[in-house]
């Protein structure tokens, strides 16, 4: 199973809850998958879906999920002892961990090497850590939403891309019908 693959059959486990989605590819399938105004895509800000998706979590008590790809967790490292330090039990991290940077080429990182980020998050101090197949995802994330406790779950899916258009919505369109949603 591929990212895409994942993210369509997660769709509709998520579809009630706010989204924050990686940036590149992530957000553009999302986007093709289900585009809806809870959504958040990311655009220009590799690394931080997490750190953004904590923050909305902290400020307000609907349920966040974050759609995060393994090579941005490696590039903003430091957001795993924020998450640990910070717990909101409104927060649900899924790490797409196809052991590639897929928006860039699948140039291999250092998750599909010896690096786990399942024990690095461990290590950080996150309590409840969960690696995953693609396959078993949706129910992983949906026991997530419905345990009512900050989860980290690292799905392990293979590297690979699909044709997506591009997100043709402006930034500022994405961002304020993100937080309309965030109010209502």
């Amino acid at each position: 199973m591929i990212r895409s693959e994942l993210l369509r059959e997660l769709a509709p486990v998520i579809a009630d809850h706010l989204v924050v989605c990686n940036i590149g590819l992530p957000s553009q399938e999302m986007h093709m998958i289900d585009d809806r105004e809870t959504n958040f895509y990311m655009l220009g800000t590799m690394g931080l879906a997490s750190s953004i998706g904590l923050g909305l979590a902290l400020a307000q008590d609907k349920k966040v999920v974050v759609i995060d790809g393994d090579g941005s967790v490696l590039t903003n490292l430091g957001t795993l002892p924020t998450i640990a330090n910070n717990v909101t039990d409104n927060y649900v991290l899924l790490i797409v961990d196809n052991g590639s940077y897929g928006s860039t080429g699948d140039q291999p990182t250092y998750a599909g090497m010896k690096t786990s980020l399942t024990e690095v998050a461990r290590a950080c101090g996150c309590e409840n850590v969960v690696e995953c197949s693609g396959a078993d995802t949706p129910a992983a994330v949906e026991a997530a939403l419905a345990g009512d406790k900050m989860t980290i779950i690292v799905s392990k899916v293979e590297s690979g891309n699909v044709k997506v258009p591009v997100i043709t919505r402006d930034p500022v369109n994405i961002r304020d019908r993100f937080m309309d949603a965030v109010k209502a």
